[in-house]
C-alpha cells in the first residue's frame, strides 16, 4: 500500500470545468446527494475546496453555508472561488465542534497529506455531526487511466487515488459510522460520455451488477462520540486484623514431659 502522503505539490482545480468530464461528475454527486440534504440538521455547513464550493445545497435546512477554498494568492483569489473563509484545507481556521455538516468533494487527490485533511474535518465537526466525502475510485475504469502512459501525465489521472475501502478505514479510526457508499459513473471519463451505443448499455449493466466499479465514490459517514461515564469505585470495609493462632514450644515441650514421665 502506498503512503497518503504525496511527495510533490499536488494542482488543485479551481472549477469541475478543469476536470474530464467535469460538469457530469458534478451533476452525479448532486443527484445522489440530494435526498440526504434533508436529513441533516443544524446551524453550520461547509464546504472545503473549490469543487466543494460549486455543489449545490439549495435543498439544505441549514441555512448558514460557508466555504473555505485555498489560495496562493490572495489578490487572486475572490475570482477563483469566491469563498467566504481563504485557508489551508489541512489547518481549517475554525474552532472545534463548530460545524455540523462537512462536505469535501475530491479534495483528498489533490492534497499533500490527506489523512491530515480529514482529520481536520474531524475535529471541526461537532459530535453527531455529518462528513461527506467524494472522490475517484481507483479500482474503476477511470481508475485504469493512470496505467496508460499518454493519460497518466495528465490531471486528474496523475494525482493519487484513494479507494473507498482505505477511506472508510480512515473514518472507522476517527470514530466515525458509515451511512452510505455509493459509486456513480460506470465510465473512464477520460473521452465524451455518450448516452447511446455500446458504452451507454455497458454503464446501465455495470450500474445494476457491477456497483463496486463506480468511477465516482460518496461517502455519508456519521461522527460518534461516547461519552465519558466517570466509574465509581465499589467501597469496601476493611477485613479486622484477626492474628493466626499458632501452636507454641511450650506447647510441645509440655507434651513431651508429659510423655516422659507416664514412660518412667
Amino acid at each position: 500500500m502506498k503512503p497518503a502522503l504525496a511527495f510533490r505539490q499536488p494542482h488543485y482545480p479551481k472549477s469541475w470545468q478543469d476536470l474530464p468530464n467535469g460538469s457530469i461528475i458534478l451533476s452525479a454527486i448532486e443527484e445522489v446527494l440530494q435526498p440526504w440534504w434533508q436529513k441533516f440538521f443544524g446551524y453550520h455547513l461547509l464546504k472545503m475546496g473549490a469543487l466543494s464550493h460549486e455543489i449545490s445545497c439549495e435543498a439544505s435546512p441549514i441555512k448558514h453555508q460557508i466555504s473555505c477554498c485555498v489560495s496562493r494568492s490572495v489578490s487572486n483569489f475572490q475570482g477563483d472561488c469566491n469563498a467566504d473563509v481563504v485557508g489551508e484545507l489541512d489547518d481549517l481556521p475554525l474552532l472545534d465542534h463548530s460545524v455540523d455538516v462537512c462536505l469535501l468533494s475530491h479534495a483528498l487527490e489533490f492534497s499533500l497529506d490527506p489523512h491530515h485533511v480529514v482529520r481536520e474535518a474531524n475535529r471541526a465537526l461537532i459530535p453527531n455531526g455529518y462528513l461527506i466525502i467524494t472522490g475517484f475510485n481507483p479500482l474503476s475504469l477511470a481508475g485504469l487511466n493512470r496505467v496508460i502512459p499518454y493519460r497518466r501525465k495528465q490531471m486528474p489521472w496523475n494525482e493519487h487515488f484513494f479507494s473507498p475501502m482505505r477511506v472508510k478505514d480512515w473514518l472507522h479510526l476517527m470514530g466515525f459510522e458509515i451511512l452510505s457508499d455509493e459509486r456513480v459513473l460506470h465510465s473512464s471519463l477520460a473521452g465524451k460520455v455518450s448516452e447511446h451505443g455500446m458504452a451507454h448499455y455497458w454503464r446501465k449493466f455495470a450500474s445494476s451488477y457491477l456497483t463496486s466499479l463506480g468511477s465516482v465514490y460518496i461517502i455519508i459517514a456519521k461522527k460518534r462520540v461516547l461519552p465519558l461515564t466517570p466509574i465509581k469505585p465499589k467501597w469496601q470495609i476493611r477485613s479486622q486484623f484477626q492474628p493466626v493462632k499458632v501452636p507454641t514450644m511450650n506447647v510441645h515441650s509440655r507434651s513431651e514431659s508429659g510423655f516422659s514421665s507416664k514412660k518412667k
